[in-house]
């Protein structure tokens, strides 16, 4: 055989494909699913008791931030209140819309954090 054509001993196997993202409240199973979530801040989500995306449906974003600040001992980039104010209107039935788009509101609403 050939050496270049040898299977390199450090070859993985393929990562699985992430999540389709929903179109709906209705599709979302996984919190990966959900619009402007991916790993990071699924991840923030679970580490705070939101562990399916059922759990935003009537949650308050804000208080959903104020505990991931408190739980991870930092002040997180008023972004991140921006996608988990997303993500709550989207279970709550609004369309998918990017989390920029809650920038305005959120500084409407809340002011500086």
């Amino acid at each position: 055989m050939v050496a270049w054509l040898s299977p390199s001993p450090k070859m993985h196997p393929p990562k699985a494909l992430p999540p389709r993202k929903a179109r709906t409240a209705a599709e979302c199973q996984q919190l990966e699913q959900l619009p402007n979530i991916g790993p990071s801040i699924a991840g923030d989500l679970r580490s705070i008791g939101v562990q399916h995306p059922a759990d935003l449906r009537g949650a308050d974003a804000l208080a959903l931030y104020r505990r991931l600040c408190t739980v991870t001992g930092k002040r997180h980039d008023p972004c991140v209140l921006d996608t988990f104010m997303a993500a709550t209107d989207f279970m709550a039935g609004a369309e998918p819309r990017p989390w920029w788009a809650y920038t305005a509101q959120r500084k409407a609403s809340y002011g500086p954090l």
